[in-house]
């Protein structure tokens, strides 16, 4: 039988009766491609706009997120609105009957029409050589992080610091929180005029700047990022740091240095080092420390609603490949067995949803302009892991910790103050 479009539009509106009938979506409400609405035409905090009549199949078919991500991509549907609230739908399928028992009653999926696909946009095709290996962590980096100077120039503060804000102040901007972050991070370590810090993932080289230019150290900053390498140099000879700061395109395993370092700071870097790789880097990084120096690991982990993705990760395809972020009593006892005592746990997830929001925010107000550097699926596929990210930031599913670890001399002294007082001066 031909499918018509009222036939289409009518069996839409049976599926999504279907899909979420034991759930109820508060925030998100569906627009077809002739304009009617579902369930009603109530102004929502989002709205997913059908582009045409085999949209929901493209959406749910695959039966997992990814799935409904790739469909995103291909723009069979859209999102007007707030981003972040369309989770709800994947909440819901996850809450109610489940992606995998409501998708199994595929007879109204498969009433819609089908939809040959090309291959998927910018997907990741795995690499070259073992997961982890020194080679294949520098493709997994360049994939995710030279895709465009000028493209996260756009969204990003004025430092460029591509890891979660601190907001001192709850009215905080983007700058300001960012700001706070670099100080946070700079007192927690304690640092002092003529101290050696390695910065190991040190991106544009925000923080190594801050560092070296309101704390008197000479810092070292290494990244696996070719473009962000370039922009770092850059950065620093053109505010005068260059005999302060110097950047290297190295992988923390190959770090050559003639006497240890008093600190050592790595900001979203761990992530992509691999579950199974935890004691490899904290040994390799506490080889690099003085004694009594003190080492600030800030990385995503579990949070403790986690739930892990339903079949392949749209994330490790589309976003961070070969990217892990485990619990974070796996990260503590990594960092005990190769030596390191841990001084302090801050789990900071409610800042960096707020940061993610913002940064959604101004992509999504730079979306044409971000158009000069990037094609439109690759627009979409930051702006729904950043929008998915604060999702999970919001509802405890994931975590940001940073610990700070000391390396004891040989007498067990960790050179650090009775308290933490200093921090928050």
């Amino acid at each position: 039988m031909k499918i018509t479009a009222d036939h289409a539009v009518e069996d839409s509106r049976r599926l999504l009766d279907d899909l979420f009938a034991n759930t109820s979506l508060q925030h998100v409400g569906f627009r077809f491609w002739d304009d009617t609405s579902w369930p009603d035409a109530t102004p929502r905090r989002a709205t997913i706009v059908l582009k045409h009549p085999g949209a929901l199949r493209q959406m749910f078919e695959a039966g997992s997120e990814k799935g409904l991500a790739e469909s995103y991509l291909h723009d069979d549907f859209d999102i007007e609105g707030d981003a972040e609230a369309a989770f709800e739908i994947a909440d819901a399928l996850a809450q109610g009957r489940g992606w995998r028992r409501t998708l199994s009653l595929g007879i109204l999926l498969r009433k819609l029409p089908a939809i040959q696909r090309h291959e998927s946009h910018r997907a990741w095709q795995g690499g070259d050589g073992r997961r982890h290996s020194e080679a294949r962590d520098r493709e997994a980096i360049s994939f995710h992080y030279d895709v465009s100077n000028e493209f996260y120039r756009l969204w990003l503060d004025r430092h460029m610091v591509y890891s979660c804000a601190y907001f001192e102040q709850p009215d905080f901007d983007l700058d300001a929180a960012q700001t706070a972050k670099l100080d946070h991070l700079c007192r927690k370590l304690r640092l002092k005029p003529g101290q050696r810090l390695l910065d190991i993932g040190c991106g544009w080289g925000g923080l190594s700047m801050h560092a070296a230019r309101h704390y008197g150290a000479q810092v070292t900053g290494i990244t696996l990022s070719e473009r962000q390498l370039e922009l770092a140099q850059a950065r620093a000879a053109e505010g005068g740091l260059g005999g302060r700061v110097r950047f290297q395109l190295c992988d923390y395993r190959e770090v050559k240095t003639a006497e240890p370092f008093d600190a050592i700071v790595s900001v979203g870097m761990s992530e992509h080092v691999g579950t199974e790789n935890q004691p490899t880097y904290y040994r390799t990084v506490r080889g690099l420390l003085k004694p009594g120096g003190v080492f600030l690991n800030h990385a995503i982990g579990e949070g403790c609603r986690y739930r892990p993705s339903q079949g392949p990760s749209f994330i490790d395809e589309y976003v961070f490949p070969d990217s892990a972020v485990p619990p974070i009593r796996t990260v503590v006892a990594a960092a005990e067995s190769a030596g390191f005592e841990v001084r302090d746990v801050e789990n900071l997830r409610e800042h960096y949803a707020r940061t993610l929001r913002f940064w959604v925010r101004r992509l999504e107000d730079k979306h044409e302009e971000a158009l000069a550097f990037v094609n439109e699926p690759t627009y979409r596929v930051w702006r729904l892991y950043m929008a998915g990210s604060a999702h999970g930031f919001a509802q405890g599913r994931m975590a940001i910790y940073q610990v700070l670890l000391a390396n004891p001399d040989d007498t067990g002294d960790a050179h650090l103050p009775l308290t933490r007082a200093d921090w928050y001066r």
